[in-house]
């Protein structure tokens, strides 16, 4: 009876340390895959994406950048497929590696289906939409480019027609907005357009510079 016991015991124990790992707390959600959004997030058909600024592959004007007004610079885009619910949009500079992935510099999300332009110099998403985030953190309006002196940089516009809903969460992150996406893109396209520091631009002044002063 004694071995039987050690035996049920041993038995138990094998059991309980087998078990443990489905017991065990779930790991932590991934993050996002680093990269571009319109390659981590594939469709099997395209969306023509345009804007009344600037051309596929041409210069963003200042105007639209962080150096002079940062205004909206315009976006349209073909109607979605069937099925399509929402649009979500995701502005990356692919020229910046930052935390191992172009820098993030806008995004919208929960676009109506039926939405396919956003009007030059936008203040707001169209209604039922909301910003999304950016590099600087969650619910971010648009922030343009500010590259920086020296090669153009490539800023991509990515359009993305979804199959579903994306309740507004003014606390949504980018790794929370990309597991959304993930598995639900109908179609996308995107234009890329390059920037370059405004020759303008007054020189940055120097770390503990006075103000009123320029530094040597």
């Amino acid at each position: 009876m004694r071995w039987n016991r050690r035996l049920l015991l041993l038995a138990g124990g094998g059991w309980a340390l087998a078990a443990a790992p489905a017991l065990a707390q779930p790991a932590s959600p991934p993050t996002a895959a680093p990269g571009l959004a319109i390659t981590n997030f594939p469709a099997k058909k395209t969306l023509k994406v345009t804007s009344p600024a600037f051309k596929d592959g041409g210069d963003i004007p200042l105007e639209n950048t962080q150096y002079r007004g940062n205004v909206f610079p315009g976006l349209a885009w073909g109607k979605g497929p069937y099925g399509t619910r929402t649009f979500a949009i995701v502005m990356q500079d692919a020229d910046v590696n930052f935390r191992g992935g172009p820098l993030l510099h806008w995004s919208m999300y929960a676009i109506p289906g039926g939405v396919t332009k956003l009007a030059a110099g936008m203040t707001a998403p169209p209604a039922g939409a909301s910003y999304g985030p950016n590099v600087r953190g969650p619910n971010h309006a648009y922030m343009g480019p500010h590259t920086p002196p020296g090669p153009k940089h490539h800023y991509h516009f990515a359009v993305f027609a979804l199959d579903r809903e994306i309740a507004v969460d003014p606390a949504l992150s980018w790794d929370q907005l990309a597991a959304d996406m993930s598995g639900h893109v109908l179609a996308s396209g995107e234009i890329v357009g390059l920037g370059h520091a405004d020759p303008d631009a007054q020189p940055p002044k120097p770390m503990g510079a006075a103000p009123g002063t320029t530094g040597r």
